[in-house]
């Protein structure tokens, strides 16, 4: 069967690479060149040039071909725009979730059309197909499980979709890279959003949105302590980066319409622990699940679950009532929902 692997230059998508080899695949490797990466070179070392050094010896070694495509515009479009809206309007954007759902098995599938059927990634995920439906399924990993950013996929995509270390740990892939001795055996695992490698996302931010000086004040006495560049750099909790003295300081409220940032030395002043909050915009991935009182859901990337009870309305809004409590539930993320170990799919949080 002929098979596109998406390379990133990482240990996990190079073992993905080995393990398909291993086991009979005609392989063709595709690596995706975003158009930041190239334009914001100036900001940090170019990250592209180092992933393609490595990339080109791990090709070679399993006799693989490679083909490098460029979706600058595709990533600009259906990434960075949405990114750059959601930071305007003082909300938190998850964009790791649209790179996948956009791009990865979106901009790259409408490259390739159906000259292959199968997708393979280096994502720590699984797929079991059941009827007519293939289910997306957890990682045994739980701190590596990528499910949280594959929510947002479409039936159509999961079911072209391959995961070949979906199945392992993280120290388990490490042992492979090591068996096979890859040229990137030792590289450490890339940090950050999406494909802005080595870019910080705060320069990020400042090419695209500059900067709008605004006032810093204390939120118990209304004090100004200081200046900020703009409120799009900052988040709920932030701690670092606030240049005052007489600290810790906390960002704990954001005043978007008149540019404030409102800080704190109580971490939590007006941030509610939340039990209930407010979705919209369902994505399932194969349909609604027949009950939803006794779902989980993630408000996060990470291990941590909650259990919880979901109300859908008619307009495709609903409401979460987790079994628990977050102080960290901010607008712009998204909630997404399991049964058992099936991901169900996501919504905005509100």
């Amino acid at each position: 069967m002929k098979i596109a692997l998406l390379i990133s230059g990482g240990v996990d998508s190079s073992v993905a690479l080995a393990l398909l080899k291993e086991q009979g695949y005609d392989i063709t490797a595709y690596y995706l060149k975003i158009w930041l990466e190239e334009e914001l070179s100036f900001l940090g070392d170019c990250p592209w040039e180092e992933d393609i050094q490595y990339i080109s010896k791990v090709c070679e070694q399993f006799s693989v071909p490679l083909e490098i495509i460029p979706l600058q515009r595709e990533y600009h479009d259906r990434v960075v725009s949405y990114t750059i809206d959601e930071l305007k309007q003082g909300r938190t954007p998850s964009p790791d979730l649209f790179c996948n759902q956009r791009i990865k098995f979106g901009a790259f599938y409408d490259k390739v059309g159906y000259k292959y059927p199968k997708i393979a990634t280096g994502h720590y995920a699984r797929t079991e197909d059941h009827d007519d439906y293939t289910f997306l399924k957890t990682a045994p990993d739980p701190i590596k499980d990528q499910t949280y950013f594959l929510a947002h996929l479409n039936q159509q995509q999961i079911q072209r979709a391959l995961f070949p270390i979906g199945a392992l740990t993280k120290t388990q892939v490490r042992e492979f890279a090591q068996k096979y001795d890859l040229p990137n055996k030792d590289r450490k695992d890339s940090q950050g959003i999406c494909f802005l490698g080595k870019i910080k996302f705060r320069d990020f931010t400042a090419y695209h949105l500059g900067d709008e000086p605004g006032d810093i004040k204390e939120w118990e006495t209304q004090k100004v302590l200081g200046r900020h560049r703009g409120y799009w750099f900052h988040t709920i909790g932030q701690r670092k980066g606030l240049g005052l003295s007489g600290g810790p300081w906390y960002v704990v409220k954001k005043d978007v319409q008149n540019n404030i940032i409102y800080v704190s030395r109580d971490k939590n002043a007006q941030q509610e622990s939340k039990s209930t909050f407010h979705v919209a915009n369902f994505n399932w991935i194969t349909r609604p699940p027949i009950t939803t009182q006794q779902l989980k859901v993630k408000v996060r990337h990470g291990k941590e679950f909650y259990h919880c009870s979901l109300s859908i309305e008619e307009d495709n809004t609903g409401i979460v009532r987790l079994d628990g409590t977050d102080q960290g539930i901010a607008a712009g993320q998204f909630a997404v929902f399991y049964q058992d170990d099936i991901c169900l799919g996501c919504a905005s949080i509100q």
